[in-house]
């Protein structure tokens, strides 16, 4: 399998959506992460889920002068959140090598009550709040929420917020509307799966100038190693697999999501 990939000229890529801190990498977590290089990750965010992985996250990325932290609340988690929780997350965001609130949004996959859609929609747009108010972007997490995302992440457009749609699953026309709101749109695995038509069509209809690369690993690691734990190695999968759509080089794919992920999330290369 590695034949596959022999003759390319390694360029850079930048993972911005991964979950190291999670106990799925605590056998292997140090020698892992000081093994990317070697596998062309040279930028990681690791993403926080809750408060108590946002302190984790924020602990791993003062470890890795290449690793960086987002902080924020999954939809999964926002029914025990209380307002001192947003303190919490304020005073997390001025760690410095926090560079967004993440990640956030709304999930209706399973069988919420209208309370508790409710109460999701209220700590998201908490968070949003924050965001701007810390002017960090943002890390959206939207499953089977379509138009409350959509007509949510319009409102706060307006007001400036920037972020990317972590592991988009919804049309490419709306994806279409998100970039033009100056959103970016989060690539990973699931690009690379049999009944990935909406997101091949995603791929194929947004400029490569708006999409950034993720794993959200341990999670959707891609063909030919779908059904293992992800990791950031696998995204040369993806870069491979957008490289077919757009029908450009991988040195491009890398080369210009690198960019992308440099630009939305601020990061100074010199640090």
């Amino acid at each position: 399998m590695e034949q596959r990939f022999s003759n390319r000229k390694l360029v850079m890529i930048f993972e911005t959506h991964a979950h190291y801190e999670g106990e799925e990498f605590d056998s292997d977590r140090i020698e892992l992460l000081s093994s990317l290089k070697d596998e062309n990750i040279y930028k990681i965010i690791d993403v926080g889920s809750s408060i108590e992985t946002s302190r984790q996250a924020i602990e791993l990325a003062n470890q890795y002068d290449y690793v960086y932290a987002a902080v924020g609340v999954h939809p999964d988690s926002v029914g025990e959140m209380k307002e001192s929780d947003i303190d919490e997350l304020r005073r997390m965001s001025c760690e410095k090598k926090v560079v967004a609130i993440g990640e956030i949004g709304p999930d209706y996959y399973y069988d919420y009550t209208d309370e508790d859609k409710a109460k999701q929609i209220y700590w998201y747009k908490k968070q949003l709040d924050l965001a701007l108010e810390v002017d960090l972007p943002v890390i959206i997490h939207s499953r089977d929420a379509a138009k409350d995302t959509f007509d949510i992440m319009s409102e706060y457009s307006k007001r400036g917020l920037q972020g990317v749609l972590h592991c988009y699953g919804y049309s490419a026309e709306q994806a279409k509307q998100y970039v033009k709101m100056g959103y970016y749109i989060g690539i990973g695995g699931a690009l690379t799966f049999k009944n990935a038509v909406k997101k091949v069509e995603v791929v194929r209809e947004i400029p490569l100038e708006y999409i950034v690369l993720e794993t959200d690993c341990p999670y959707m690691a891609p063909v030919p190693v779908r059904g293992t734990r992800n990791y950031s190695g696998n995204l040369k999968y993806v870069v491979e697999k957008i490289a077919e759509i757009k029908e450009i080089s991988t040195e491009e794919v890398e080369k210009v999501t690198y960019d992308n992920a440099i630009r939305l999330f601020r990061i100074n290369e010199d640090y």
